[in-house]
């Protein structure tokens, strides 16, 4: 009966991973522009080793891959806000200095003017650089991710300047994976030097004053979770259960 137990054990051990994505999807439902990914599935490989040559234990297979499936657009009217539209991703910099891309677009102006997300992260100009807003000007997104401003202080009737262009990139054709930060980033058979990607063909373009809500469905992954702990209270009684035969066999065996 240490087999069944064993088993039983390994596989409870392993669908703890999948606990763990299930839970962090959902806290991150309300999140802008969240990405699922890490698609999992479990497999049954032989224990190697001695006294497990007839064992086969369950084993967790997982495949980060961020899924850039759209969630729904939220119309904000704040004219900083931005949704990619279709595979596009907008780039920004990590906190460590390094290239990054995320679909996160509800953006501001932060005390240094410089323009950055609401995870904090400083969004990239066509250049590379991070994009810096005059002090006290007003600017808006087009839908090609070209940023103008104007300062509202001037009399008359005063053309907006262009200040930049959102690093705006096209990932119909490659795969990315999630960094420690929670940014994606290329795979590495698509990565270049400096941490970017070859643009798809594609135009990547945002759809302004409005934001990109969690690709996340709550009600699946709320099923998915109760599942997971149904399965969780029968692997325990398996093991209840192999320890209760195991017991009455080992009674059996006592000299009368």
């Amino acid at each position: 009966m240490d087999r069944l137990a064993y088993t039983t054990l390994a596989s409870v051990t392993e669908r703890r991973l999948l606990r763990e994505q299930l839970n962090n999807e959902l806290a991150n439902v309300s999140t802008v522009g969240f990405k699922r990914s890490f698609d999992s599935a479990m497999t049954a490989v032989k224990a190697e080793g001695d006294g497990f040559d007839s064992r086969i234990q369950p084993f967790i297979v997982q495949k980060d891959a961020i899924s850039l499936e759209p969630g729904a657009l939220m119309a904000t009217g704040r004219n900083l806000d931005v949704a990619m539209n279709d595979k596009a991703v907008l780039g920004v910099q990590g906190k460590d200095g390094t290239m990054a891309f995320t679909r996160r677009g509800d953006l501001h102006v932060n005390s240094q003017g410089a323009l950055e997300n609401g995870a904090g992260n400083l969004v990239l100009g066509q250049g590379g650089n991070p994009i810096t807003i005059p002090p006290g000007f007003e600017a808006n997104i087009t839908k090609e991710g070209d940023i103008y401003a104007r300062d509202p202080a001037q009399a008359g009737v005063v053309p907006p300047v262009l200040v930049d262009r959102l690093m705006l990139r096209d990932a119909s054709r490659i795969t990315f994976e999630r960094r420690e930060d929670g940014l994606f980033r290329p795979q590495v058979e698509f990565k270049t030097a400096n941490g970017d990607f070859t643009n798809g063909p594609v135009p990547a373009t945002v759809t302004p004053q409005a934001v990109e809500s969690s690709n996340v469905n709550p009600i699946t992954a709320m099923v998915k979770l109760v599942d997971f702990s149904r399965a969780f209270e029968t692997s325990i009684r398996f093991i209840k259960e192999a320890k209760s035969l195991d017991e009455s066999g080992a009674s059996m065996l006592k000299a009368r």
